[in-house]
């Protein structure tokens, strides 16, 4: 029996969560993201939230791609750079931009594709190895058992991103959200599904 639509903007049983609809494909929390599709999810089911880790953890390769830059530059005021024949430079100059731009394109095809998925129906973790190997895990949302939130530093508490740890009674016993914003609210959507989930096993209304 098909499941009646759910309530849009996160409302559960006449509760509203305080959570707005993100815009935008390079955001790191899209509550209700629109036209968005994921290969692992069938017609009916509906992507209510799609996380990737916070934009502040990617300083780190930030840093070390703006270091890689610069690092040219910096070499320019060494004399013995002068003793290498210019079109030595420029070749050495092209394979280290190649190299840097190389590194900044794998780190951010990381921090995109690495997402966490919640569906009305499921939970995913996407880890993308590379461009040609990912893997999937999912556990379906009536077999949450357990939901714990996991902050621990104060820089997390300032950017208010953390990890949402998940039990379930599935072949994968933990599912992990790493490092992602708002992880209370997170965990909040995931309770509210697992009661309204509760609630259609009891009306009769799952599929």
């Amino acid at each position: 029996m098909e499941k009646p639509e759910r309530k849009k903007e996160g409302e559960r049983g006449g509760d509203v969560l305080d959570v707005k609809r993100s815009k935008g494909a390079l955001t790191a929390f899209s509550y209700y993201p629109k036209k968005v599709h994921f290969v692992a999810t069938d017609r009916q089911e509906k992507i209510v939230l799609i996380l990737r880790r916070h934009p502040i953890t990617n300083l780190t390769w930030g840093i070390t791609a703006l270091v890689m830059v610069l690092a040219p530059l910096a070499l320019s005021y060494f004399t013995f750079v002068d003793t290498i024949p210019m079109n030595y430079q420029v070749v050495a100059l092209l394979v280290w931009y190649m190299i840097t731009l190389a590194f900044i394109i794998e780190e951010f095809l990381s921090w995109f594709f690495n997402v966490n998925i919640i569906t009305d129906e499921r939970v995913f973790d996407v880890d993308f190895v590379n461009l040609v190997y990912r893997e999937i895990t999912d556990a379906n949302i009536d077999l949450i058992q357990d939901v714990t939130v996991r902050v621990g530093s104060v820089v997390r508490t300032m950017f208010n991103y953390g990890d949402v740890l998940i039990q379930t009674a599935s072949e994968v016993p933990q599912i992990e959200f790493l490092a992602v914003p708002k992880p209370d609210k997170v965990a909040l959507i995931l309770r509210e599904l697992r009661v309204e989930e509760e609630k259609e096993k009891l009306e009769g209304r799952v599929r």
